[in-house]
């Protein structure tokens, strides 16, 4: 696009959109209107197509996809210059998880104008408010964590960090509420490698993910677990493999030139496996994360809504 990063930095996404609904944009992250709402639309990740300008103000095609976390969104934009430019008059955005729902912003937005020119009150226009009903929410209750990895590949490498990406990519950007996901926080976790906080049965799953996420421009999710209590600051005592309680996640993740985006959100926690007389893992229904009523949070990931939604049991594994 021609831009730098000091130059992005501090300014309006909306001021880059080509279109003529970039006053819609901002819509798309306000407050919630009421709890019950937020309950049924609770979602934290989405896809919109929309024309960005580059620096000579020629406007380029995007796939824009976000993660939401806390006060925190990550945006992810995937170029199509070899498609011709086509105004493109109406915002829709397609929600990746919670409620999965479509919606079109812009012509909400339509409806609501004239329902109020056409009634004279807004309190009569959204549940007696007079409020817009807002996208979708990320409630607080659901712990969430949003993470950037680098991409070695694009990296000159360094001496420092030779012995860390013998463990996978680093991490060089995370939210600070990771220290209500595990026993960390975010100055223990930069230039860490993020397959060293992925319990030891699941780092094979969760690499096999990373390689999926580089060979594909879609979105994928996988659910796996970490150590609730990793071995992050050298000289500390490291905690014995058989009491480190799992933390169980649903990690949305997006591939993009510079590295890897992130989305973990907390399913629940379980103790750790049990190991037969070989020292196997012996994996059961809690330890991989299948959903249990009696868990601690009990939220469902995507995997596990979508196999128990008949109308979305045929649903692909990558949501673009």
């Amino acid at each position: 696009m021609g831009y730098t990063p000091a130059y992005v930095i501090s300014r309006r996404a909306r001021d880059f959109i080509a279109d003529p609904f970039e006053g819609d944009y901002p819509q798309v992250f306000g407050s919630k209107v009421d709890e019950q709402e937020a309950e049924e639309d609770e979602a934290n990740a989405y896809v919109m197509y929309m024309n960005i300008k580059n620096l000579c103000g020629t406007p380029v095609l995007h796939r824009i996809t976000t993660f939401k976390c806390d006060n925190c969104v990550l945006v992810i934009g995937m170029a199509f210059p070899e498609v011709p430019f086509r105004g493109r008059h109406e915002l829709e955005v397609q929600m990746l998880d919670g409620a999965m729902k479509r919606f079109n912003i812009t012509k909400q937005n339509e409806e609501e104008e004239s329902a109020m020119r056409t009634d004279g009150d807004a309190a009569t226009v959204v549940g007696g408010s007079g409020r817009r009903v807002q996208l979708y929410y990320a409630p607080s209750r659901q712990v969430k964590v949003a993470l950037v990895l680098e991409s070695p590949a694009i990296l000159e490498p360094t001496e420092s960090d030779a012995d860390r990406r013998q463990n996978g990519p680093l991490i060089v950007f995370v939210t600070g509420s990771v220290s209500r996901l595990i026993d960390a926080d975010t100055s223990d976790l930069l230039r860490f490698p993020f397959l060293k906080l992925v319990a030891p049965e699941d780092v094979l799953r969760a690499s096999r993910f990373f390689e999926r996420l580089g060979e594909s421009q879609d979105v994928l999710f996988e659910s796996f677990a970490l150590v609730q209590r990793p071995h992050v600051i050298d000289g500390d005592v490291a905690v014995a493999d058989e009491a480190n309680t799992r933390v169980v996640v649903e990690c949305l993740g997006a591939s993009v030139q510079d590295g890897v985006a992130l989305l973990l959100r907390r399913l629940r926690t379980t103790p750790p496996p049990g190991r037969d007389a070989l020292g196997n893992y012996i994996m059961n229904r809690r330890s991989r994360g299948t959903h249990d009523h009696d868990c601690e949070d009990g939220y469902l990931s995507l995997n596990e809504m979508i196999s128990s939604d008949p109308g979305t049991s045929d649903a692909p594994p990558g949501w673009s």
